[in-house]
């Protein structure tokens, strides 16, 4: 059977703001510029998520959209739509991980592979801040 690759994309608006309690206002500004002001900024997101497998002889399907839509609403839409990541999420709190893009496509990974049914493979996370900015995760390589 073929094998597929199938993205399905999702936007939310959030806010994030770096920073690092443990650095002073001056070295925060000098490795964060402005994504450092309080008390934060925020984005109009666009996250697409790429899963590969074999086509179903049955549905002609890689995965189930309706299952698909249900985990990125879970993961992603519910969790993230209209929340200061800092806050909304404790990885991202003031002392943790700083909520870029490349963390978020990290942690999205984290939460979204962990749901996908057998013979499905996580292929790809993209988290687009705008139109000139993503990152890109493809898993541990």
């Amino acid at each position: 059977m073929a094998k597929v690759h199938l993205t399905r994309s999702v936007r939310f608006s959030a806010s994030h703001r770096y920073f690092r309690p443990e650095w002073s206002e001056e070295r925060n500004r000098e490795v964060f510029g402005s994504c450092t002001n309080a008390p934060g900024h925020g984005h109009n997101y666009e996250c697409s998520v790429t899963v590969t497998g074999a086509l179903s002889e049955d549905t002609a399907m890689v995965l189930d959209l309706e299952l698909f839509d249900r985990i990125l609403h879970e993961e992603i839409v519910r969790r993230l739509d209209h929340q200061h990541i800092n806050d909304a999420e404790p990885e991202f709190a003031y002392g943790n991980t700083v909520p870029t893009a490349e963390a978020l496509a990290v942690f999205l990974w984290r939460r979204i592979a962990s749901r996908l049914p057998g013979g499905v493979r996580l292929h790809r996370v993209r988290v687009q801040e705008n139109p000139h900015l993503y990152a890109e995760y493809f898993g541990q390589e």
